[in-house]
């Protein structure tokens, strides 16, 4: 069994991997070469939760699991909150075939997908990036979203303002303009909005939200979580990673509810990719990602990171 710890990541697996082995899946699993298995969610108390995601690539002959979840203890630990690790077993024998580090994966994977429906979905001439949340994912989120447009501008907001200088230096960094605004004002100027927080309730409302505007909104994947109202998933046209986690623990879990969207009406990602869907059909749509986060995403890239670490030396291979 091969070895690829946490610490070998960053050396192995880039933004642009992940984003190739991300839009891969999305579109093997429009073409039914690929499906996730049910999620395990449990909740452990204060603020702790543990799951399990897991999946079979039959075309990539890929199948695993990823076991974690949120520790909002960690970071007075010095490590992440999000803490997680990808096991990959031979479809064909159920042998043990890898174990990855998957915190770094798990960041890489999720700004991958809200890239991947701005590449898309939103509008060609795009012009201002706005950002919901400034966690230690939002500026994964920017680094991503920055390739898929000429953006001129970012615009931010977060229930805690003083965590935003640290969004402001990813923007630097990217030679964009960073503005700390209110909520009406980044709905009336953002082209595309990414929402990446841990909210149980709609920070985003309808009025917020203008025609042509792209929302990716990747924080919502537990059942109670909400970062948008219902009323915006009704006026959107709706894509997701998979429709049965986005009913279920997605943003899409809360307009069903309300009888405003149609569990029929959600589009797979991955129909656009493969071209069975058109996408964007007007520059007045709204359109609306609602990343849950499945399994095969992280067998994708854990898989991508053992064929590069092999490939360099770095993997650690045992007798198991």
């Amino acid at each position: 069994m091969w070895i690829v710890p946490e610490s070998a990541i960053s050396g192995l697996v880039d933004a642009q991997s992940a984003f190739q082995a991300i839009e891969e899946c999305f579109a093997s699993m429009a073409r039914r070469d690929a499906y996730n298995f049910p999620v395990v969610r449990e909740a452990l108390g204060e603020g702790r939760q543990y799951g399990f995601k897991s999946g079979l690539d039959r075309a990539g002959a890929v199948l695993g699991v990823k076991a974690g979840g949120y520790f909002p203890g960690n970071a007075a630990r010095g490590i992440p909150n999000h803490q997680s690790t990808v096991y990959l077993f031979d479809p064909d024998s159920g042998k043990p075939v890898a174990m990855v580090g998957g915190n770094l994966l798990t960041a890489l994977r999720t700004a991958a997908a809200s890239a991947i429906s701005i590449k898309h979905l939103a509008r060609a001439d795009a012009k201002v990036l706005g950002m919901v949340g400034a966690g230690h994912q939002s500026a994964f989120q920017l680094r991503a979203a920055a390739r898929q447009r000429q953006f001129e501008k970012v615009v931010s907001w977060n229930l805690h303002p003083e965590m935003l200088p640290r969004l402001a230096e990813t923007a630097a960094e990217l030679g964009l303009p960073f503005e700390a605004v209110d909520l009406p004002q980044l709905g009336a100027e953002a082209d595309v909005i990414i929402t990446i927080t841990s909210s149980f309730d709609a920070i985003l409302q309808d009025g917020h939200i203008r025609p042509g505007t792209h929302l990716a909104c990747m924080g919502t994947d537990t059942k109670g979580k909400q970062e948008v109202a219902p009323e915006i998933l009704a006026r959107a046209t709706v894509f997701t990673d998979e429709v049965a986690q986005s009913i279920s623990i997605g943003e899409a879990q809360h307009a069903i509810a309300a009888g405003l969207v149609r569990e029929g009406a959600i589009v797979e990602l991955g129909a656009v990719i493969v071209g069975s869907h058109p996408g964007r059909v007007s520059a007045e749509e709204i359109t609306l990602f609602d990343g849950t986060g499945v399994g095969l995403q992280d067998l994708a890239v854990a898989a991508r990171a053992v064929e590069l670490a092999r490939a360099q030396g770095v993997a650690q291979q045992i007798a198991f």
